[in-house]
């Protein structure tokens, strides 16, 4: 293996994962061995320097020490909240998955935090008006509202949320708000309808109910 095919190799290729543990080897190619020295120190720099960088890392790792496999995604949510002082909870929600969201929000008041919801369709304009072509849409001929993710973090920054849950956000959509969101911003409900919001069933069944992953494709 030359020095060009190392270097198009990543951790998907690596067989050892020996920066988990140190119990076996590096590949020749691991990103570990090859780290670039200034971008490691940079990364750990803001780990150690006071401010949320570092309270996030401390939070969270506490939590995973206290509490792995104990506690729910839900719970676990609220325990990392109340570790970097963060009352003022948004919550980004698909429209598909309110019920699921005011839950939430009905969980977060009990335990003492202050949530702020907004639904993707938030605004309510027509899909058309931003480009979509009246075939592209779910039910072509039909008003059908765009999911607006940049106005949800616009509303969530403007509240000023000390931390952003995402419940149900469409491929796409979560990627613009987690863009435009100026909060820390975590997921709790990952959207996937076919799976019951469970995709990494896709990746159990690859080598059979959806063997068809296997192939190229062209969705």
């Amino acid at each position: 293996m030359n020095q060009e095919e190392e270097k198009m190799l990543s951790c998907a290729d690596c067989g050892t994962i020996n920066c988990h543990k140190q119990e076996s080897s590096y590949p020749k190619f691991c990103l570990t061995t090859h780290v670039d020295e200034v971008m490691l120190e940079e990364s750990i720099a803001c780990y150690k320097e006071e401010g949320i960088d570092r309270n996030i890392a401390i939070a969270s790792a506490q939590i995973e020490g206290k509490y792995y496999g104990k506690l729910t995604r839900v719970e676990e949510i609220m325990a990392f909240a109340r570790r970097i002082d963060a009352k003022k909870i948004g919550i980004a929600c698909c429209v598909g998955l309110v019920s699921e969201a005011k839950l939430f929000t009905k969980i977060l008041k009990i335990n003492g935090f202050d949530p702020f919801m907004v639904v993707c369709k938030v605004g309510s304009r027509d899909k058309t008006e931003i480009g979509l072509k009246e075939e592209e849409k779910i039910r072509p001929g039909t008003f059908e509202p765009m999911c607006n993710p940049i106005l949800q973090a616009k509303y969530l920054n403007k509240v000023e949320t000390e931390l952003n849950v995402i419940i149900g956000l469409c491929v796409g959509h979560d990627s613009q708000f987690m863009k435009y969101a100026k909060a820390p911003t975590t997921y709790l409900i990952v959207k996937d309808r076919v799976l019951g919001h469970n995709p990494a069933a896709a990746l159990y069944l690859s080598g059979s109910y959806y063997k068809r992953m296997m192939t190229p494709n062209e969705y």
